[in-house]
């Protein structure tokens, strides 16, 4: 029970500085909004498809090969790294707060806001017709795998590699742009040639992009071989993300506790 009022308090510690702050909160709304409308509109012009399978295709790429990468990703590092830079990690670790109280805090905090770039993304694309048509817990359950994917690579990123908040931006960038453009989060990877799709195979974000859509726009289940494929995958990166991301953080909390 201890564990669980800490993690809340954590989570909402988290929660209250971005409400506080507003700005990351704004810009990670803008963002999947202008990416999936943008994309919509492309694809529609470009394939000469109706607007709403456009954007019943796009609404996947830019929540989980978009929205999410930013926030989840993205935002576990910047919160990593900012607490480190301001000891505030110190501070918290002086007191009785367990590890894991706070790297499930970060989990849910950034979860939180995963599942609310959801209901927006999907809110909007039903102003343009498009329905979740597949199953919803089926749906959910890949939008939590990819949440929890990108928060676990922000602990190893976060822990590891960023030392300071000016390193944050660089990082997510040349790290990330290439797996986005590469996972088919701004465009079908139908217009890639052939050696980079050999490459998408091995990219966790193309699994989670194709996951998503084989769901919620072609309302497959875990009957469909090619469904099973990408679900394996995700199942299977979500747990070495957590995995050596788990591993990292307890590395860091050794080195902040000795300093």
């Amino acid at each position: 029970m201890r564990h669980w009022h800490e993690t809340i308090a954590i989570a909402r510690r988290i929660l209250v500085e971005l409400v506080r702050h507003r700005q990351s909160l704004i810009l990670w709304s803008i963002f999947p909004i202008s990416i999936l409308i943008l994309i919509g509109l492309i694809l529609a012009e470009g394939t000469k498809i109706s607007t709403t399978e456009a954007f019943r295709v796009s609404a996947p790429a830019s929540l989980v090969g978009a929205a999410l990468f930013f926030s989840c990703l993205g935002g576990t590092i910047s919160t990593i790294v900012a607490e480190r830079e301001s000891s505030t990690l110190k501070r918290l670790f002086i007191s009785p707060l367990s590890g894991i109280s706070y790297f499930l805090g970060i989990f849910i905090a950034y979860g939180c806001i995963g599942l609310g770039q959801t209901l927006l993304v999907y809110t909007v694309a039903a102003f343009f017709d498009v329905q979740f048509s597949g199953s919803l817990i089926l749906g959910a359950g890949i939008i939590l795998l990819s949440i929890g994917s990108y928060v676990g690579m922000g602990f190893l990123l976060g822990t590891q590699v960023a030392r300071q908040i000016e390193d944050v931006n660089g990082l997510v960038a040349g790290f990330g742009v290439p797996l986005l453009i590469l996972g088919g989060a701004f465009f079908p990877i139908a217009f890639l040639p052939p050696p980079l799709l050999l490459i998408t195979q091995f990219n966790p974000i193309y699994h989670m992009n194709q996951a998503l859509l084989d769901v919620s726009a072609n309302s497959k289940d875990l009957s469909d071989p090619d469904l099973i494929l990408h679900f394996r995958f995700l199942v299977g990166f979500f747990v070495a993300s957590i995995a050596s991301g788990w591993l990292a953080y307890r590395r860091m909390l050794g080195q902040e506790r000795r300093l």
